[in-house]
């Protein structure tokens, strides 16, 4: 008798989707798969392709729309706004989840979305640096907000201090991100590898960042710290290149222990983690609104180092005195001196790095995040 109830229909709209990286796509495929079962499923997105192109990842139809081109770091494809609009009209979703930021989906969900249909925003971060872009956003996503059932935030301290989640207070649920931590075990040959990485920075202080290589993750700020430090001192940047990545070569140019690796596979990042003794998050701004990467790094039981970002979820990840070291924000002595703090006292990283740990397998694990999403979900 179950098995015939009619499943709701849930419409994914996100900037992106895996293999595509990136904090909002990994949460998307989060949401697929903890929803996998019990909805049926459609997610909508872009490719970087000019080409639309759909396929099925598990029992999700995914359906990428070409991108024409790029403004102010927002897509633009003319076949989104008809996929869309058809997939609302046949498809008929009884709840739609929309990752934010995005201004143009904002704008066509608002457009084609039924009355009688459910909305979730998941507000992933404000739009920061892009002034243009924010000043269209701001009128769309007021709208939204206004439409949304529910808004579901990464953490909590996003809430108070963001111009648009205040004035909605009564819709917000926070859900926090997730790390995928079946991705992050450690098999024999990366076990290999962090070894060689250990061996060959035999009595150093390895540390370690990573993200791409863009102006809110602040890399230029820990290579600037490290021309304080001794020899001792290792860094180790993993990331896609990006706008920040000729500043931080022109001010590592002269300094032989930072080592710029770019983009890695699974194997190499794990391994660098597994490695390091100190995880370097240096991000500045609410751009920077969780930080996957940072609650990555801790799950390998390493402290963590970040700067204090108002109103970023960054610092609800990251406890000061605890799981790891907060310091001023933007200043690259103060965030040297936490390195020297921490390369001089073992037992200090070792006790933050074991609560790094904890923290994030009580937290932040992907067996939490199902539960939470599918309460909000079951609720609508």
């Amino acid at each position: 008798m179950d098995s015939q109830i009619k499943k709701k229909k849930i419409l994914q709209v996100s900037n992106y989707f895996p293999p595509e990286l990136g904090g909002i796509e990994k949460i998307a495929q989060a949401i697929s798969k903890a929803i996998e079962g019990q909805y049926e499923e459609k997610v909508i997105c872009f490719t970087h392709d000019k080409q639309d192109r759909t396929e099925y990842i598990g029992n999700s139809e995914i359906i990428r729309c070409g991108t024409k081109m790029m403004i102010d770091s927002q897509q633009l494809s003319f076949s989104m706004s008809k996929k869309l609009g058809q997939l609302m009209a046949d498809f008929a979703p009884d709840i739609v989840i929309i990752h934010l930021p995005n201004p143009f989906t904002s704008y066509l969900v608002k457009k084609y979305i039924k009355s009688e249909t459910k909305l979730i925003v998941y507000w992933h971060s404000d739009i920061v640096k892009q002034r243009i872009g924010e000043k269209i956003f701001r009128k769309m996503v007021f709208g939204l907000l206004e439409r949304a059932d529910k808004i579901v935030v990464t953490s909590p301290n996003y809430i108070d201090d963001s111009i648009y989640l205040s004035k909605y207070k009564g819709k917000c649920v926070v859900v926090p991100n997730c790390i995928e931590e079946d991705k992050l075990e450690i098999d024999e040959e990366t076990r290999k590898l962090a070894d060689k990485i250990r061996d060959e920075n035999a009595d150093k202080i390895i540390c370690v960042g990573v993200g791409r290589q863009v102006p809110y993750k602040g890399f230029e700020y820990v290579v600037q710290a490290m021309k304080e430090l001794d020899e001792r001192f290792e860094l180790f940047l993993i990331g896609r290149k990006g706008e920040a990545t000729n500043n931080i070569v022109k001010i590592s140019q002269n300094l032989k222990n930072v080592h710029l690796i770019g983009e890695a596979d699974h194997k190499t990042l794990k391994a660098h983690l597994a490695a390091c003794d100190i995880f370097c998050f240096p991000s500045i701004t609410k751009n920077e609104a969780f930080g996957i990467a940072l609650a990555e790094g801790m799950y390998f039981n390493k402290p963590a180092i970040t700067f204090t970002i108002k109103g970023s979820g960054v610092n609800y990840v990251n406890v000061d005195k605890q799981t790891g070291i907060e310091v001023e924000n933007g200043n690259a002595h103060e965030y040297a001196k936490a390195m020297y703090e921490l390369a001089q006292n073992p037992s200090l990283r070792e006790e933050y790095g074991k609560k790094a740990g904890e923290r994030v397998r009580e937290l932040f694990l992907s067996q939490s995040f199902g539960k939470h999403i599918l309460q909000v979900l079951n609720q609508m």
